[in-house]
């Protein structure tokens, strides 16, 4: 697996036309639900503070939801406070509640490699350098050692179950089929030790989280108060989703990861080009470092000539080269160029190409492979018959080169990797693998 690589961490800024972070976060959206929202303002805008994020190895790769924590991280550190990264362990080995259904259990192995990964990505967006240098921690490493019996009379005792069976997640189980195993239950309890854990260990005074985490943020809270008394905070950020309403961060029904290996930079790429109007504003508050006055230019873009789509351009360009650089995001917009007939796809490295098939409908093919077979093969046409309609037309190209002979082959065609790319019309595209 592959860690998202971020070039511009010495670059990254706060906009200094806000009086303080908690204004500029709010701002921004980020803020879905806190704590007391006055002594966070107040705390924030003091000495600096050690808060935490926790980020549980569920998958191999953190995904956009987790990118929005990953940057509400980093805005805090901008501010000189200290973030611990937590990449759990241990709760990995659980999971959290979802409204519908018990989570599979992967095995130990798979969660620590796992751990492994996640915590390369999260280092990525975090600076480990100064005064207020951030921390990789794990929560294995203090829930392994305790025992059944230290778990249930040194933390269990400060919980009321009528408190934890009010929280959202498991509510919502009580009155599903599934119910809710009493494993997941008890994840609540877990997470509040880690911030009790991390509020012992580190001064840790603040945890954020999504805010359908809330239950779950609360609990460490509530507990820090009862076993310390004293008084601590929590921000859940908001569940982003479209102006129509659709769930965000997916494309095709599949998430939008970090990993290149499992989302290529290609198709990071397009699916920010693709937000629509009405969202993206509001995505260029949140995912990148330009300041207000820049978006509000960006704004009066998209209301004057919306067609150029500045806006999605440089929201695609910011947040791609935010998690994986500079230079493939450059290698993504040659690629999306080269495919409509803007630039050469004979430049394109194999790598490349690959990502961009990945993203087509594609079909295997020989040299002695007709092109009007291949339209048929990839759904570019439904028939040989429309496949050759379409050729006399002059509507195909085979790698942006028109072709004008209804028997022509793919022969001779391939270009690295052993792939050819077809075009019908300005935006009808496949890709053929050639054997």
């Amino acid at each position: 697996m592959s860690a998202p690589v971020s070039e511009s961490l010495s670059t990254q800024r706060n906009d200094p036309s806000f009086p303080d972070v908690w204004e500029e976060i709010t701002w921004r959206g980020l803020v879905h639900v806190s704590t007391n929202a006055e002594e966070l303002k107040q705390l924030l805008a003091g000495p600096p503070i050690t808060y935490y994020c926790g980020f549980d190895p569920t998958a191999p790769s953190l995904h956009l939801g987790n990118l929005v924590q990953l940057l509400l991280m980093r805005r805090l550190q901008l501010a000189g406070h200290k973030p611990l990264g937590l990449v759990g362990g241990s709760t990995g080995l659980i999971g959290d509640p979802r409204p519908t259904a018990e989570r599979t259990l992967n095995d130990a192995s798979t969660v620590a490699e796992w751990v492994g990964y996640l915590q390369a990505q999260v280092s990525k967006f975090l600076s480990f350098e100064g005064d207020n240098a951030a921390r990789l921690v794990n929560n294995l490493d203090w829930t392994a050692p305790m025992s059944a019996i230290d778990f249930l009379r040194d933390v269990g005792k400060h919980f009321r179950v009528g408190t934890m069976l009010k929280k959202d997640a498991v509510s919502a189980r009580l009155n599903s089929d599934a119910g809710i195993s009493y494993t997941e239950f008890s994840y609540q309890i877990l997470q509040g030790m880690d911030f009790l854990e991390l509020h012992r260990s580190y001064g840790c005074v603040l945890q954020s989280g999504g805010s359908d985490q809330w239950g779950n943020l609360t609990s460490g809270t509530d507990l820090i108060h009862k076993a310390e008394g004293v008084s601590a905070h929590a921000i859940g950020t908001p569940l982003i989703t479209n102006s129509d309403g659709t769930k965000f961060g997916k494309s095709e029904g599949n998430a939008i990861w970090l990993d290149a290996a499992m989302t290529s930079p290609y198709a990071f790429y397009q699916f920010w080009l693709n937000t629509d109007d009405a969202d993206v504003i509001e995505r260029l508050k949140i995912f990148t470092f330009l300041t207000r006055e820049r978006l509000a230019e960006l704004e009066a873009a998209v209301a004057a000539e919306p067609f150029k789509r500045e806006a999605q351009r440089t929201l695609a360009w910011e947040v791609t080269t935010l998690v994986h650089g500079a230079d493939a995001t450059t290698a993504a917009i040659a690629a999306a160029g080269a495919l409509f007939g803007d630039g050469d796809l004979a430049a394109l490295d194999a790598a490349t190409l690959e990502s961009v098939i990945a993203e087509l409908p594609t079909a295997d093919g020989t040299g002695e492979t007709t092109v009007a077979q291949a339209l048929v093969d990839t759904g570019l046409t439904s028939s040989l018959g429309e496949a050759r309609r379409a050729i006399a037309q002059g509507g195909v190209y085979l790698n942006n080169e028109k072709v004008g002979d209804e028997t022509a082959t793919l022969g001779g065609s391939s270009l690295a990797g052993g792939i050819a790319v077809l075009r019908r019309g300005k935006k009808s595209l496949a890709g053929i693998r050639l054997a």
